[in-house]
């Protein structure tokens, strides 16, 4: 047990959270409360908060532990995790997240009680909390794993105590503390990776990251030194990957929370410059971490889960193995609060204060919310140590979301139409489960066609072909709703 790595480690992660709570609460003693305050910080976070809350919320289990364990079997290919993430980050800042900016709301399933009424929103905050609650699990799993890499303790364990700090880690100040801490923990982590990857080439054999090419050319797996892979895995993982990620983490609450966030739009486009390095490169730092542990049988015996960090912990200096584990698991932490975070904005907003509390304020909002992040965070540290690869389990999860998205597109530029909606919505949701729980792709002779695939092509025909045929309002974007609201900021912005 590496006593002197858990004291490190720990005494950062509570030193930073504590130490920015503190600053905010007494930054903020005596100011009245303002609506959203917890949730969505008042709606004046900056650039460098925004993007790098951004960036975080997005690069968690899946970024690190999940792509260290799939470079097990697909290689350099894993990063295709990390690519899709970077078209995300593009397409939230130009688009989506300026959208939800612009229309002041809270959560996304409120844009689809605009547009389509108060049961569509209903049906959209189950699944999608539900879908956010199932990547909170992953997080937690990946917290526990980090710890048990530390302390040879069983993830399970490692979760319960990881997941205590990672309610700390929100609960103190809400978004505002989130995304601070982020923006301390995001210079931290990519000190420690760049100075990582340099400790680790002269602890490889040779003293250089030519022994791990030997390795995968040696063993005939030359495929795994590229990011294209093979053309199966190419078409299956790269492309199924990035059709997952931004037809549902596009629209998803977690990731468009910080924008809601946001000072206002000019912040949101002037975070992509920030937001999309600094997840990007992570996945390739990862895919290097994890290619080189396999590579190196006394860490290849202890299998995809806990090789790589076993390797850092054992092979890096004390101080860097500190660092490095630190920022991987603020990582972690930080898209644990934001998973946390967003379904209990959804339940709160959506389900507490919509249909039981209408008259609701701030202060009780928060209570809520923060009851919420504790049930939650305890559930899913109870089911963390049971899980299916990470990955794999993240490209299911995100099919849920991929019919939300393009109702939601439809209803903003072509028609907003509750049937269309709803029958799109449930035709989707109805396929995906199929697809996972029948042996219905085997049946048709397309068992390697992935989810999102599937959950993409029906959602696209039955929504095209539904509102084609049901009756509608215009979309949002060509309503005259808009242009008298969008002329009238315009008059008031011109006039101060």
């Amino acid at each position: 047990m590496q006593y002197g790595i858990i004291i490190a480690v720990f005494v950062y992660e509570i030193a930073v959270i504590a130490g920015v709570g503190w600053y905010l609460a007494r930054k903020e003693a005596g100011h009245a409360h303002q609506e959203g305050d917890f949730a969505l910080g008042g709606r004046s976070l900056p650039v460098s908060v925004v993007a790098v809350t951004m960036a975080l919320t997005v690069l968690g289990t899946a970024h690190i532990l999940g792509v260290f364990e799939m470079a097990w079997t697909l290689g350099a290919s894993a990063v295709w995790f990390s690519i899709a993430h970077v078209i995300l980050l593009v397409v939230v800042c130009a688009s989506t997240g300026l959208w939800v900016r612009r229309m002041g709301v809270s959560t996304v399933p409120e844009i689809l009680e605009t547009f389509f009424g108060r049961n569509t929103r209903l049906l959209v905050s189950c699944v999608m909390a539900g879908v956010i609650f199932g990547i909170l699990t992953i997080e937690t799993q990946g917290i526990g794993i980090i710890i048990a890499s530390m302390t040879g303790w069983e993830i399970s364990n490692g979760a319960v105590i990881g997941g205590i700090v990672g309610i700390f880690y929100v609960v103190l100040a809400g978004i505002k503390e989130v995304g601070w801490v982020n923006l301390v923990n995001a210079v931290v982590m990519y000190i420690g990776l760049i100075l990582a990857t340099v400790f680790l080439a002269f602890k490889l054999p040779g003293g250089s990251y030519e022994s791990v090419a030997n390795y995968y050319t040696d063993t005939g797996n030359d495929f795994m030194l590229s990011i294209y892979g093979t053309p199966e895995i190419l078409l299956t993982f790269g492309l199924g990957t990035v059709i997952a990620v931004v037809f549902s983490q596009g629209i998803n609450q977690m990731l468009l929370q910080p924008t809601m966030a946001a000072k206002d739009e000019k912040t949101i486009k002037k975070a992509l410059w920030i937001a999309a390095p600094v997840n990007g490169l992570f996945g390739v730092f990862a895919v290097v971490i994890g290619l080189a542990a396999k590579s190196m049988p006394e860490f290849e015996a202890l299998g995809p889960k806990v090789a790589a960090t076993t390797m850092l912990v054992n092979l890096l200096p004390g101080w860097l193995a500190a660092l490095l584990l630190a920022s991987f698991l603020a990582a972690i932490l930080s898209t644990f609060a934001m998973t946390s975070l967003s379904p209990a904005t959804i339940f709160t907003m959506d389900i507490y204060k919509r249909l039981y509390r209408p008259d609701a304020d701030e202060a009780e909002c928060t209570r809520v919310i923060r009851i919420t992040i504790v049930v939650l965070a305890a559930i899913a540290m109870a089911v963390a140590a049971y899980l299916p690869p990470i990955l794999a389990a993240m490209n299911w999860l995100f099919s849920w979301l991929v019919p939300i998205f393009w109702v939601v597109v439809f209803g903003f530029i072509w028609k907003r139409s509750a049937a269309a909606a709803i029958l799109t919505l449930i035709s989707a949701w109805l396929t995906n489960s199929a697809w996972s729980f029948t042996s219905l792709p085997e049946v048709l002779g397309m068992a390697s066609v992935a989810n999102a695939y599937v959950t993409l092509g029906v959602t696209l025909v039955v929504g095209v072909v539904a509102n084609l045929m049901f009756p509608g309002q215009a979309g949002y974007f060509r309503s005259d709703e808009y242009h008298q609201k969008f002329n009238a900021e315009l008059a008031v912005g011109g006039n101060s």
